[in-house]
């Protein structure tokens, strides 16, 4: 048994979209599980012994949790962002070997190894920050055995960082050269098959899909669905980022965790979110990057009750973001939503995004995942730009 004293400890009540702060608090934790929180003099006797790190006022609030990643891929695509920022069209870039298809042959070509070595210092960054919980995709492969690739090195992230990572299987994120002119077989002999294959490995938490015009339709990733439900996987959708397909419906429909991107998501897919609970994950990087001018509908969301969650999107090309604060500043500035809601999108709201109802707060039966902040209120999180303000990081109750 051990226990943080006279500390300032951010309570994400449930049925709220704000937090409410307690000073001079404790918490105790047994194990990995917080044991009990409140007030330093509210303490009962049986926890007293307790040995105890004052805190010194500092804010404590849950691991942070980024929710939507795809931090696993080989190469960069450093030279595309200079060819677009010197005016080069997006077909001029394709041509010169840019865009998701150099990912795809880079990933391809890269071993477990070497993946691996790419990927830890941007994950190590997303820790330094807070980050105790990541979700991680695969989908820059397109065809089996490099898809499994990618999430095999997913799971070896997580045995060798004090992290709990997420794996999506995210196969159906485009259709690769040699399935051009065979939609059906690649659904049918790579996302498919492969998801199965995957499930048998263990390898496979949630399956997800990219419903766009340039990807795949809601018809198809309704297939894919199906099956993973059959898995008994839990389902989410990249949806309503550069049109309304209504996607965002459709995997509701199905029971979705949640549905991502969502700048053109109209009034049907926010009631069948709002209806089935479905998170809605807003992904300022990929905003930022891409210099859209299309909002995600923030204030209809939120009038509806669906919970807004808050992610990097890190990734080669449309977001090549690795700091989660960054990402809660961006909710803020660019998508006005209040320093409490992009708190809540990157804890509590992010872990029911990904479906973990052990984490995300500070209560009692909770995972001891938490985070120790040299800030006098939360709101600083979100405020400050460039600024790391971490003091610990706790993970299932250790000081890492």
């Amino acid at each position: 048994m051990q226990g943080l004293s006279n500390a300032t400890v951010t309570i994400m009540d449930e049925g709220t979209t704000g937090y409410r702060l307690v000073e001079r608090a404790s918490i105790v934790i047994d194990g990995d599980k917080i044991a009990w929180v409140g007030a330093d003099a509210d303490m009962p006797a049986a926890w007293r012994g307790a040995a105890s790190l004052d805190l010194q006022g500092r804010v404590v609030t849950p691991g942070l949790i980024d929710c939507h990643t795809h931090i696993v891929y080989g190469g960069d695509r450093a030279r595309e962002f200079e060819m677009r920022l010197e005016g080069a069209a997006y077909e001029e870039i394709a041509r010169a070997g840019g865009g998701i298809l150099s990912s795809v042959r880079a990933t391809r070509a890269a071993g477990v190894d070497e993946l691996l070595a790419s990927a830890l210092p941007r994950v190590d960054t997303l820790l330094s920050e807070g980050v105790t919980t990541l979700e991680i995709k695969s989908g820059y492969g397109l065809d089996v055995e490099s898809e499994l690739k990618m999430l095999r090195v997913a799971r070896r992230i997580g045995e060798m960082r004090p992290v709990h990572v997420v794996t999506t299987w995210l196969a159906a994120h485009a259709l690769p050269p040699e399935f051009k002119d065979d939609r059906a077989g690649y659904i049918d002999q790579v996302v498919i098959a492969g998801m199965d294959k995957g499930h048998a490995e263990g390898l496979i938490d949630a399956v997800d899909g990219f419903c766009e015009g340039i990807a795949f339709s809601v018809e198809e990733m309704a297939r894919v669905f199906d099956h993973a439900k059959k898995l008994g996987l839990p389902v989410k959708l990249h949806a309503e980022q550069l049109s309304d397909l209504h996607g965002a419906a459709m995997a509701a429909g199905h029971g979705a965790l949640s549905a991502d991107h969502l700048e053109y998501l109209g009034a049907d897919g926010i009631a069948a979110m709002a209806k089935a609970g479905t998170v809605a994950v807003l992904l300022p990087g990929a905003f930022y990057t891409l210099r859209e001018t299309k909002y995600p509908p923030v204030q209809a969301l939120r009038d509806a009750g669906v919970p807004l969650a808050l992610a990097t999107d890190s990734n080669p090309g449309t977001s090549p973001l690795t700091s989660i604060l960054l990402t809660m500043n961006m909710g803020a500035t660019l998508f006005r939503m209040t320093p409490a809601e992009c708190l809540r999108g990157v804890t509590c709201n992010a872990a029911r995004a990904l479906g973990l109802a052990d984490r995300g707060v500070i209560a009692p039966g909770a995972r001891a995942d938490l985070a120790v902040w040299d800030v006098r209120h939360p709101a600083e999180l979100s405020y400050r730009i460039g600024f790391n303000p971490l003091h610990a990081r706790i993970f299932g109750g250790k000081n890492v």
